[in-house]
Order: C-alpha cells, then structure tokens, then sequence
C-alpha cells in the first residue's frame, strides 16, 4: 500500500473510492506518567509520551490501511495526522486520507 501526503502519485491515474481513516486512544501507565510529570520540573524530551505517541500514530495508520483494503484501494492520497488529549496521559490519534486505485 502506498501512502503519500500530496493529492497525486507520479506516473499513475487516480480513480477516487472514499474517504479513510484510522484511529486510536493511547495512555501510559500511571508510574510512567508520574515519572513524565517530574520530568516536566527540569525540562527535556518525555521520552514515554514520545513512544506513546510513536505507537499511537502506527496502529492509527494501520487501521487507515486495513479500511483502504477492503475498497480495494492501491493507495492512500493527502495522508493526514491528527491528535487531541483526551484526558491527562492519554491522547487520541487519527489517520485519515483519500483511498485511490490506479487506473489500467
């Protein structure tokens, strides 16, 4: 499956088939989120949320993947990522983009 976050794919003709979109609400556990908290007192990267966020985005875009095949898809056109807290330590993300076939 090929994914792209512009509205073409060099070479090929597009045939739209929907709208797709993956999604998924992440947390760590409550003594990460402790220890992210002090680290928030003497600055530097939250390495746990980093990697929550990291996961997050991965099975946000497989989801997207799984939904573009069951259309039959080829492709993903204007991939796009977004993410909201949801409540302290946990965050939803979302993949969404334009499933494509190639045209013969």
């Amino acid at each position: 499956m090929i994914l792209v976050n512009t509205d073409y794919i060099s070479g090929k003709e597009l045939e739209m088939l929907g709208l797709v979109k993956g999604s998924t609400i992440q947390s760590k556990n409550v003594g990460k989120d402790i220890a992210q908290g002090f680290k928030t007192l003497v600055g530097g990267e939250l390495k746990a949320y980093n990697e929550m966020m990291n996961e997050a985005r991965a099975l946000a875009t497989k989801r997207m993947v799984e939904e573009a095949e069951k259309m039959g898809a080829d492709a993903v056109v204007n991939v796009c990522y977004a993410s909201a807290a949801v409540m302290q330590g946990a965050a939803e993300v979302m993949a969404y983009g334009t499933a494509v076939k190639f045209q013969r």
